[in-house]
């Protein structure tokens, strides 16, 4: 293989870059709407994602001589996963299942989320010390932070456990 850098060369790399970073971002964004059943926004970007694979890879066989375009098309796939983490950190679609244990503020922890509007289930527990409070929330994922905020400020040494869920029906999500 021989390199022969020309502007061509290196836009076509720099494309080819480009191409994989989206298709990998759109990748990354279809794969979150595939597991919250949006099957619809899935398809689109299913199909959007392979079109944008097709005419970069074409690119890169179509040009190995081009070592540039083997190295934009690892860059720009390695590039796209993050920028696509990225973007779905900021878009927080979905709802999250916080469970909050506190071993003497539960209480308080509960009755400072309903005041902001969210809804709680208190169970009582057992734990390694003695009696716990174990509440369970359910919170839009944007809200996270919010809630975090919150249960730190009533009980900073609560332990606080949280999972992506898919609501089977709707129930209260408050705030």
């Amino acid at each position: 293989m021989h390199l022969t850098l020309t502007w061509h060369s290196l836009l076509v790399a720099l494309g080819i870059f480009a191409l994989r970073v989206c298709d990998m971002s759109l990748d990354t964004i279809r794969v979150l709407f595939v597991v919250r059943g949006r099957k619809g926004l899935a398809w689109a970007l299913g199909f959007m994602q392979s079109l944008i694979f097709v005419i970069a890879i074409s690119s890169v066989l179509a040009n190995l001589d081009n070592p540039l375009n083997i190295v934009g098309y690892a860059a720009g796939f390695a590039t796209g996963n993050v920028v696509g983490m990225t973007i779905e950190e900021r878009l927080a679609i979905g709802h999250l299942q916080l469970t909050i244990i506190s071993p003497l503020r539960g209480s308080a922890i509960a009755e400072l989320l309903r005041s902001h509007g969210y809804g709680v289930t208190e169970v009582a527990g057992r734990g390694l010390s003695g009696t716990v409070t174990i509440l369970h929330v359910g919170v839009m994922r944007k809200k996270l932070d919010e809630v975090e905020t919150l249960v730190l400020e009533a009980d900073p040494e609560a332990f606080v456990t949280v999972e992506e869920i898919r609501p089977l029906r709707r129930g209260f999500w408050g705030a």
